[in-house]
């Protein structure tokens, strides 16, 4: 593993990534985006943990269990400046009307240093696949062409799987990736107030065979 500084919270906090592999097809996984959903954040840390130990794929993956640092530490789903990181991208649809007051997207799009950082890296890492670790009601949100990946995860949690999330979400993650850029995007929606051991013992497993699937789909 190689550890990396990807960029600051608008705090001034290091955001750390952890880097695996290095060959194959390039692979980022996020956690963290909002700051109280801790079973995300608890997930991507347990993916980092078990691949301590071994990493069997031909993938360059990069994790990022708290990309929302001020809101990790501060269990807020906004990030210090008190904006909504998945609603501040600079996506074609970009709204600066909060559709819901618990979503502000910011002044502009792409206002927040989290972002700044993310669609830096993205724009050189371009990677093959996108899993945005969240939680709320169980879903696998698809955007782009990640269906293997979210059916493999599919058959090991029972969730379902749908490519709307059932309310405006501008400014988001999966259109800025999955649907704009041609990166696809899954947000792995686990469920809210699952107990850590729970997250670890069914979605580490189920993340693990998504990326089976992601690294079998560009062997051929």
């Amino acid at each position: 593993m190689k550890s990396f500084v990807f960029g600051h919270s608008a705090q001034g906090l290091p955001i750390l990534a952890h880097k695996f592999g290095g060959t194959g097809p390039r692979v980022l996984i996020l956690g963290g985006v909002h700051g109280n959903e801790i079973e995300g954040t608890a997930a991507a840390h347990g993916l980092i943990e078990h691949f301590l130990i071994s990493f069997p794929f031909q993938l360059d993956l990069t994790i990022i269990p708290a990309f929302n640092m001020d809101g990790v530490l501060n269990q807020n789903r906004l990030n210090g400046n008190g904006v909504d990181l998945n609603r501040n991208l600079p996506t074609n649809d970009w709204n600066e009307k909060a559709f819901n007051k618990k979503y502000p997207p910011g002044p502009f799009p792409n206002s927040e240093s989290e972002n700044k950082s993310l669609v830096q890296f993205l724009s050189h890492y371009k990677p093959k696949f996108v899993l945005s670790l969240h939680s709320w009601f169980p879903v696998l949100n698809v955007n782009g062409k990640c269906m293997e990946e979210a059916n493999a995860i599919s058959l090991m949690t029972g969730y379902r799987i749908d490519e709307q999330i059932g309310y405006p979400t501008p400014g988001c993650l999966g259109t800025y990736c999955g649907l704009e850029r041609d990166m696809p995007t899954l947000t792995y929606e686990i469920e809210r107030g699952s107990k850590i051991p729970d997250v670890l013992r069914l979605h580490i497993p189920a993340i693990i065979e998504a990326l089976k699937a992601t690294e079998r789909k560009h062997s051929k």
